[in-house]
């Protein structure tokens, strides 16, 4: 496995390896280790990011008290390619490949948007891989209708192999200006930070976005989300237009003792300075009743975060 060198210095984000999982192909995972002993955390972007791009506020605080892994999935990134349609299991899948591999279980799995299909899969699929969840600014279900659903589905799959992929090759304005930092810094630095973000965004597969989508619109856990078992987190963003916020709150509702911590942002809180702290607190929420020894039977308990 060779190392990751493009991330340009000073940037906060770990580098990475490529690992070849046997039968499934070569991924790449970012990882920050933690403390002597640390239990570990497995982030999962969503639709459009990297392992990079979606948790680069978070490595930092996360491996204050965790080892941090960070996957780019299927036709994202660095991650897996194939000539497979892509489907959510098989990423799930992909990441208890991972964690085998590295031999990191059980552990915490954060999805973020995309990312928390994947790691609902991941806890059913393999539960024992599994002590905990973080799910944030995602839901059970992406659009709740059936006929809408196959509407979004007609149209994706309509797009399929056309040029209407390369939109995902371009790095939105706001998330390349995250990049370079919130405080003062040399324009060269900026610049660097911005043209490692498109770097990332361009390394995509734009038939697989389309592709990623048409899974996602179709991607629903209502019939056995309510039999998860493990410590759970959720964070709503309240402003999400993404994904709805009532959406956010029924899957957390519907999960045995989750705990629930609503926090003011859209979509793209995961740029937010104080995202990684944030996920850390939630992390450690979970960490905390694994330790105590999970009973989830108590009811979802709802938070503010205004902080």
């Amino acid at each position: 496995m060779q190392p990751d060198t493009s991330i340009p210095a000073g940037s906060v984000v770990p580098l990475g390896e490529r690992v070849e999982l046997e039968g499934r192909g070569t991924t790449f995972v970012r990882y920050a280790p933690g403390p002597k002993d640390a239990p570990t955390v497995m982030l999962l972007h969503g639709w459009l990011a990297t392992g990079a791009l979606n948790w680069y506020r978070c490595f930092e605080p996360l491996s204050k008290h965790f080892n941090v892994l960070a996957i780019d999935h299927r036709g994202h990134g660095r991650g897996i390619r194939s000539s497979r349609r892509f489907r959510l299991a098989d990423c799930a899948d992909d990441v208890a490949a991972v964690v085998a591999r590295l031999q990191a279980s059980p552990v915490i799995a954060v999805g973020y948007s995309m990312g928390g299909p994947i790691a609902q899969l991941l806890w059913r699929h393999q539960p024992n891989l599994v002590s905990g969840l973080v799910l944030a600014a995602t839901g059970a279900e992406f659009v709740r209708l059936n006929r809408h659903r196959y509407a979004a589905s007609t149209l994706l799959v309509a797009a399929a192999g056309t040029r209407v992929g390369s939109t995902a090759t371009w790095l939105p304005r706001t998330l390349a200006k995250s990049l370079g930092g919130d405080s003062a810094s040399p324009r060269d630095k900026d610049d660097a930070l911005a043209d490692w973000g498109r770097q990332e965004i361009t390394k995509h597969s734009s038939r697989v976005m389309l592709e990623a989508a048409h899974a996602i619109a179709n991607f629903s856990s209502k019939r056995w989300v309510g039999e998860i078992d493990v410590p759970t987190s959720v964070i709503v963003t309240e402003q999400d237009q993404a994904v709805s916020p009532d959406a956010q709150i029924r899957m957390a509702m519907a999960i045995r003792g989750a705990h629930v911590n609503r926090i003011p942002g859209g979509h793209v809180s995961c740029i937010d300075p104080d995202f990684g702290r944030k996920v850390t607190d939630a992390c450690l929420d979970v960490q905390r009743r694994i330790e105590a020894g999970y009973n989830p039977l108590p009811p979802a308990t709802v938070t503010n975060s205004e902080q």
